[in-house]
C-alpha cells in the first residue's frame, strides 16, 4: 500500500484493525525486519492495526531531493501519521534510527499519541558504546554484516537476518541516506519529552547505540519503564523475543488503563 505524505509516496503494509499502531524500522533496511521483530509480539492482541511503513529512502519509499535532513524525514513521518490514522491517537513503535523518530514523533504530538515503546533507539549523546562481542555461536556464520549485528549468532539468527534483513541492502538509496545524513540532528524545538505510558528496552551488548543513554530516558519521560536485556544487541529484537513480547503485552495494559 502506498500513501502521500507530503512530497513523498511512502510505501508501508498493514495488518489488523482498531487503534492505529505505527511500527518504524532502523537505518539501512524496510518495514520487512520490524515486522518479522514485532508483528509475532502484537498479531495476538486484539483492536491493534499494525502499520509498518519503508522510511524515505529504503524499501519502496522514495526521497526526493527535497529531503535533505532528518527534520525532513521527520514532517515526512508526521504526515504518514496523519494521513494513515486520520488524526486520531495511535500508538508508536520504533526501533533503532526509528525510536529515534518515534520519540520526537511523540514529542510534537503527545495529544495523538497513546503509547511510545523505544527499542534499541538511536539517541544524542550515545556514549559508553561496548565491542561487538558474539555470546552465542562460533562467530564463523553468515556475512560480515550479519556478524557484526548479532551477538547470538545461531543458524535460526541467520535465517532471520537472510529473509528480513539482508534483502533490504539492494534497495537502499545510499545517496538520499548520505544527503540527509549530513544533517542528521533534529532541530531542538524545547517541547518536553513525552509523557504517557513509555517502555524503553536496550541491549546490554549493544556496540552500535550502546545502553548507557537509553538509561538517561528515565529523567526525561515520567511514566517510562526500563528494561536492559543481557545476551542481547542492537538485533535485540530478534535474539530476545519472548521477553521483548513481554515487555511491550505489559506495555499495552498500561496504554488501555492510561486510555
Amino acid at each position: 500500500m502506498d500513501a502521500r505524505a507530503g512530497q513523498v509516496v511512502v510505501h508501508y503494509v498493514e495488518h489488523g484493525t482498531g487503534r492505529p499502531v505505527l511500527v518504524l524500522h532502523g537505518a539501512g533496511v524496510d518495514h520487512r525486519e520490524a515486522e518479522a521483530c514485532f508483528e509475532p509480539a502484537l498479531d495476538g492482541v486484539a483492536g491493534l492495526r499494525r502499520l509498518y511503513p519503508d522510511l524515505p529512502g529504503m524499501g519502496r519509499t522514495t526521497a526526493p531531493e527535497t529531503l535533505r535532513s532528518a527534520d525532513d524525514v521527520l514532517d515526512t513521518l508526521l504526515d504518514f501519521a496523519d494521513v494513515v490514522t486520520g488524526g486520531s491517537a495511535h500508538l508508536l513503535i520504533g526501533h533503532s534510527a526509528g525510536a529515534y523518530f518515534a520519540r520526537a514523533m511523540a514529542a510534537r504530538r503527545p495529544a495523538q499519541v497513546a503509547g511510545l515503546a523505544l527499542v534499541c533507539p538511536l539517541l544524542p549523546g550515545v556514549r559508553d558504546v561496548p565491542e561487538h562481542r558474539v555470546v552465542v555461536g562460533s562467530g564463523l556464520i553468515g556475512d560480515d554484516a550479519f556478524r557484526s549485528y548479532f551477538v547470538v549468532q545461531t543458524p535460526e539468527m541467520l535465517e532471520r537476518y537472510e529473509r528480513s534483513v539482508a534483502p533490504a541492502a539492494a534497495m537502499v538509496d545510499h545517496a538520499a541516506l548520505e544527503r540527509i545524513g549530513e544533517r542528521w540532528a533534529l532541530t531542538p524545538d524545547h517541547a518536553p519529552a513525552y509523557a504517557g505510558p513509555t517502555v524503553v528496552v536496550a541491549g546490554r551488548l549493544d556496540s552500535t547505540v550502546g545502553c548507557a543513554a537509553a538509561t538517561d530516558l528515565l529523567d526525561h519521560h515520567p511514566h517510562a519503564s526500563l528494561a536492559v536485556l543481557d545476551d542481547a544487541g542492537h538485533a535485540l529484537p530478534h535474539e530476545q523475543p519472548e521477553l521483548l513480547r513481554a515487555l511491550l503485552t505489559k506495555w499495552l495494559a498500561r496504554v488501555e488503563r492510561s486510555s
